[in-house]
């Protein structure tokens, strides 16, 4: 077993990094893979809210780095997954605490324990960003489908270009079909075109994020939930299946069915 470590970056703060950090980590748990979810947002963290794990924490990841435990000791097993694992950010240090040096000896400790290695980068270009960035084999940029977080995405790839890491992929979230069919919203070939890297997941905007995210429970476990399935998907085009973007349509409006009927009276 040699783990693939994956960073999940953004150039812009807020467009869903965490949410997809955890959602993406259990679903690759969900499919009989063991995975760490780590959080190297440090001073920031987030992702243990996000995965239900937060009164669970003793040690983080600046413990571990600074030697006062063991890697296995600030490892938190997930509350339904096994196979899933959380190393959490430590909340009073900031990002200067851990060196690219060290997250490099972490993940090398952990990849042949594990399957996957999730690492949620702090936004940014910084050098918490160039932290995250240094054990990965992978990388995936999050950005929604607006300007500046696209320009931000943008500057971004081409960082990590610089520095040989990658491949890129690229995973467009909160799209509002209703916004990109009125032409308030850039479209998936728009952003694709701008960012020029691979796709490998779209992802609604969904109001079951947020109660997902208070509740602490990943809303992959929704399975009513559009953008669990949309995070499924990606988690599956990461292990390699071929698995079709998802079709999203706006719903219409009453006014816009009542100007069809009026149409064609």
């Amino acid at each position: 077993m040699e783990a693939k470590v994956i960073t999940i970056t953004s150039g812009k703060g807020g467009v869903g990094k965490t949410t997809a950090t955890a959602n993406i980590a259990t679903a690759l748990a969900m499919a009989g893979n063991t995975v760490v979810a780590l959080d190297a947002d440090i001073g920031l963290r987030n992702l243990d809210v996000m995965m239900g794990l937060e009164n669970r924490i003793v040690y983080d990841l600046v413990d571990v780095v600074e030697k006062r435990c063991r890697l296995r000791q600030a490892l938190i097993r997930d509350k339904r997954f096994p196979n899933l694992f959380l190393l959490p950010a430590a909340q009073t240090r900031d990002k200067s605490a851990v060196q690219p040096a060290d997250l490099i000896r972490v993940c090398e400790e952990l990849r042949p324990e594990v399957n996957f290695i999730l690492i949620d980068s702090p936004a940014g270009i910084e050098h918490g960003f160039h932290t995250a960035l240094a054990p990965a084999d992978e990388v995936l940029v999050i950005t929604t489908p607006e300007v500046a977080a696209v320009r931000d995405a943008d500057r971004v790839i081409g960082l990590i270009e610089a520095q040989e890491k990658g491949p890129v992929k690229l995973i467009i979230n909160r799209i509002k079909p209703e916004m990109v069919a009125k032409g308030d919203m850039l479209t998936v070939e728009d952003v694709l075109e701008i960012l020029a890297v691979d796709l490998v997941g779209i992802v609604p905007e969904d109001t079951s994020i947020i109660v997902s995210a208070n509740k602490g429970v990943p809303v992959v476990l929704d399975h009513s939930s559009p953008s669990g399935q949309a995070f499924k998907n990606i988690a599956s085009r990461l292990l390699g299946k071929e698995v079709p973007f998802m079709e999203l349509k706006g719903r219409e409006n009453i006014l816009d069915r009542l100007s069809k009927l009026f149409r064609f009276q």
